[in-house]
């Protein structure tokens, strides 16, 4: 087992970041049901000591608004974290690769890459990482009138999951926040680390508003370039949602009301037609073109292609000879 840790002293308070962990059997492990509140390899965590804790809530600039807890778990398996009374603080949590589940007010809400949820204070809630594709996730702890005020319009959404499109500007704005901690409980970086929190967390729940220029058939249009790109791969619908960083029912709605088609009927015909032209301008067979476009089965290439063109492949290439 090994551990690599700093400390850092603050007015005789402890503080303890948690780096490149490699734990077998640490922090709340159940070796029957393998559940883990926190150590994970790569874990990376800053929880305020309570005379700084003292500190924030004393500052007029950034009482209203301020963290006490921040972190990042990459492929946190058997993450589990259950609290019956809830926490007296918000919790955001972001994913960006894997998944998990979050149980609140009885509902099961299935968090996945690119999609985000805020956990009331005070509720009884219970999330846990997959355990087949374990999430990596962002999570920050925050709280302040203001922190009650945001999560009333972050409400106006409903208590359901919520997804956005990656951003880079987005992580580099957590590594900023999490960097000063890192470095400092000084109240001048303990001022502009709330000051920037206060836009971290809004960058989520004000995504639309801050972004007037995203257009939704932007991803349409870059999905259908991907597509042309990788002729020669089969993609599930998962895939291709999670390659332009949306949930498959957002990302299905927005490619059938741009195109008719769902993306596999569309990715279908991409193919085809490529094949009309392969069949059309040069002496491959159908086998080969098969090859070419990702095709396992060429009945099932010759099915589809008679459906979408009306004829088989091999009429129509004795059509395109005569």
């Amino acid at each position: 087992m090994t551990i690599n840790y700093f400390f850092y002293f603050d007015n005789c308070a402890l503080f303890i970041l948690f780096i490149g962990m490699e734990i077998s059997e640490l922090n709340n492990i159940s070796l029957n049901s393998k559940k883990v509140k926190e150590g994970f390899i790569g874990q990376r965590m800053v929880v305020l000591p309570p005379n700084v804790k003292k500190t924030v809530i004393n500052n007029e600039l950034i009482k209203r608004f301020y963290l006490t807890a921040i972190g990042h778990y990459p492929h946190a398996i058997f993450h589990d974290r259950e609290r019956n009374n809830g926490c007296n603080e918000y919790i955001l949590l972001y994913c960006t690769e894997g998944k998990g589940n979050i149980l609140i007010h009885g509902i099961n809400i299935e968090l996945k890459p690119n999609t985000f949820f805020i956990i009331p204070k005070n509720t009884e809630h219970h999330y846990k990482s997959s355990q087949k594709n374990p999430w990596s996730i962002y999570w920050v702890h925050f709280a302040g009138e203001n922190a009650d005020l945001l999560y009333n319009r972050y409400l106006e959404k409903k208590l359901d999951l919520l997804s956005i499109p990656y951003d880079e500007r987005r992580t580099t704005a957590f590594e900023e926040i999490f960097n000063l901690l890192e470095n400092s409980f000084d109240i001048r970086d303990l001022e502009i680390i709330n000051i920037k929190l206060q836009e971290y967390i809004s960058s989520f729940i004000y995504f639309k508003e801050i972004n007037p220029s995203y257009q939704d058939d932007d991803i349409v249009s870059n999905s259908i370039a991907f597509m042309k790109k990788h002729l020669n791969n089969f993609f599930s619908v998962e895939e291709l949602a999670s390659q332009q960083h949306l949930s498959v029912s957002h990302y299905s709605r927005l490619f059938r009301a741009k195109t008719g088609s769902s993306p596999n009927q569309y990715f279908n015909q991409l193919k085809i037609q490529k094949s009309c032209q392969y069949l059309y301008f040069s002496d491959r067979n159908i086998k080969e073109i098969c090859v070419e476009l990702g095709f396992e089965d060429p009945y099932y290439f010759s099915r589809l292609f008679k459906k979408l063109i009306g004829i088989s492949p091999a009429n129509y290439k004795t059509r395109h000879k005569k």
